[in-house]
């Protein structure tokens, strides 16, 4: 059995529904995954958390990469993915996205999205950071994830697959042998459904997305609170490189209190020939590395870090004035509005910019199929671990990433069905009543607490939001430390004992917390900041995106390792490395016990 029996603390299940596939997301992994699932004949429901195109893939802006161009191969994306992924990807995992990617492209572009076209009619490409090869494929001049989210939302209503929007993940169900057997979930405001209910289902599909809401500067939108990633733990499956944080490098700078979600100036600026430059205009990024300002998105985002300290500064700056008004106006509209609404004309005047939190690398462990180690659990997108990104996400693969292993996972669900191993579950649950009459569905039983349940997880006030992307930020930022990591990590402890009042409570959790959305998102938001932490301090070198000034040399003997983490019944975090680089498989875990691992770090 691989359930903790940890949950959220939430008002049992006043309604409940029946599918063969609940996808929880609405971004490209969990759409395309609800669409070729519905195609295989499977009762799909798609549960989003605000409106079916509110996620994060309608603010990609890049592209999405595959080998389309004239002279350019899979084997080419792949060696440039690997360099980025700092001797950490899965090269299997890899080789799948890249021998896939292209096909998967075209079937979204039948699918409805309509990629910009260059002077001969065929897919105009563009470069990025870390690519040798112009292989973005780019819509809307600056708009390509606002392109594919209308294209798959469109397909979505027009195919009559039922959703769930304003609905925020709680936890999994799962049955008395520890496989999936559904979700609970909160529906905010009104609609066919409100308040908790289940959604009872063989198969769950988690693509929530990331948590860059961790932080308290991100590109990441409000929503992305790591609720996959939390929910996952506290139904026994591992995550893999929480570590891996990626920060890009060229965030539009808005001042140094600036907090939330801020705009994005893409890589695709630099990749159409902007320059990286400090107050006196000189290019630092020429001699770091061979590709200057398009060199892998860590070492920009290092480049920008070490010349800021070197001058005190609080930015850098993106000259793209040469560009001119049209070329503004016609290839990055979306920037250029964005810059102007800040005050900043980029055809006269350079852009300010530093790094910010923007894409999570790590996330729930998962096989070539999407599988992770919770039977009947699925993860694609940014909140899975696939193996594909090692250390270091390459530009523009994310897109493809969500759309390459969705079509893996649904044919994976698909194949189960067909073989039988997935059998559907009665409404109630596993044992339940038998299928209601009307139309109306049961009511569904609480969530089971099998397996060393402990109770519901304590909750925090809503207002503890603040103080984790603050100590976030401050101790597991861009630049890490011992001494930094340490100071957060036991931030963070105190707001976790302080919820279960094993302590005297802290300022932001002096009163006690109501069940509710904001509460349920910062207590979310604590778990996977524990994590990442915890990942973080036992990572001690730099590699990727992480970057610890105290070992600031990459260790490939001892560190070219991955580190796993889970969450026991007691909710301890159980902390191991790899014995190898290899990505280990994703097969379900044993019930925890005292002797399975070293001493759990906290």
């Amino acid at each position: 059995m691989t359930s903790t029996g940890i949950r959220l603390d939430a008002p049992a299940p006043g309604w409940a529904i029946d599918a063969d596939v609940v996808v929880v997301g609405s971004g490209v992994a969990g759409l395309t995954a609800a669409l070729r699932c519905t195609a295989e004949g499977l009762r799909t429901v798609v549960v989003t958390k605000a409106l079916l195109d509110d996620g994060s893939t309608r603010w990609a802006q890049g592209g999405i990469a595959a080998a389309l161009g004239e002279g350019d191969t899979p084997e080419q994306h792949l060696d440039d993915t690997l360099v980025a992924g700092a001797g950490l990807c899965d090269e299997e995992a890899v080789r799948a996205l890249v021998t896939e990617g292209p096909d998967a492209v075209r079937r979204l572009i039948a699918t409805g999205a309509r990629f910009d076209t260059d002077d001969a009619g065929g897919i105009a490409l563009t470069r990025e950071g870390g690519h040798h090869r112009r292989r973005i494929a780019h819509a809307g001049g600056d708009a390509t994830g606002a392109e594919i989210s209308r294209a798959l939302v469109t397909a979505i209503r027009e195919g009559a697959v039922r959703v769930i929007e304003h609905a925020l993940v709680l936890d999994l169900l799962t049955d008395a042998e520890g496989r999936t057997a559904g979700i609970t979930l909160h529906v905010m405001g009104e609609g066919q459904h409100d308040g908790v209910g289940a959604v009872h289902a063989p198969a769950v599909v988690l693509a929530t997305g990331g948590m860059g809401q961790v932080f308290s500067a991100t590109t990441n939108p409000p929503v992305s609170t790591g609720d996959g990633v939390a929910l996952a733990l506290r139904a026994g499956a591992e995550v893999s490189d929480l570590e891996f944080v990626q920060f890009h490098p060229t965030v539009l700078w808005l001042g140094p209190d600036s907090e939330g979600q801020q705009p994005l100036v893409s890589e695709a600026v630099r990749g159409e020939g902007a320059h990286l430059v400090d107050a006196a205009g000189t290019r630092f990024m020429v001699g770091q590395h061979e590709l200057a300002e398009l060199a892998p998105r860590d070492i920009v985002a290092k480049g920008i870090m070490r010349r800021m300290q070197e001058q005190g500064a609080d930015h850098m700056l993106l000259d793209a004035r040469h560009f001119g008004a049209e070329m503004w106006e016609n290839r990055f509209p979306t920037i250029l509005a964005a810059c102007r609404a800040h005050g900043i004309d980029p055809v006269t005047e350079p852009v300010p910019v530093a790094p910010a939190a923007h894409y999570a690398s790590g996330g729930v462990r998962t096989d070539l199929h999407g599988r992770t180690t919770v039977p009947g659990l699925y993860a694609c997108g940014e909140v899975a671990c696939t193996g594909v990104h090692g250390a270091n996400r390459l530009a523009s693969n994310s897109l493809l990433e969500g759309l390459v292993f969705a079509e893996r996972i649904a044919g994976t669900i698909a194949g189960a069905r067909a073989a039988g191993a997935a059998r559907p579950v009665p409404p109630g649950g596993p044992g339940g009543p038998p299928p209601p009459t009307g139309g109306e569905p049961a009511p569904a039983p609480a969530a089971p607490a099998e397996g060393g349940s402990r109770g519901p997880v304590p909750l925090l006030v809503p207002e503890a939001r603040h103080e984790i992307q603050r100590i976030m930020t401050n101790g597991a930022g861009v630049l890490r430390s011992a001494a930094s990591l340490e100071q957060a990590a036991d931030a963070l402890e105190a707001l976790h004992l302080s919820a279960r009042h094993e302590c005297g409570a802290t300022d932001v959790a002096a009163k006690a917390a109501e069940p509710g959305v904001e509460s349920w998102e910062a207590t979310n938001l604590l778990l996977v900041a524990r994590v990442l932490v915890a990942a973080a301090r036992e990572r001690t070198e730099t590699r990727g995106c992480h970057w610890r000034e105290d070992h600031p040399g990459r260790d490939d003997a001892g560190w070219r390792r991955h580190i796993v983490v889970r969450l026991t019944p007691d909710r301890r975090l159980v902390v191991r490395r790899t014995a190898t680089e290899a990505f280990p498989p994703a097969r379900p875990t044993p019930t925890p016990t005292p002797t399975a691992d070293r001493e759990p770090q906290q």
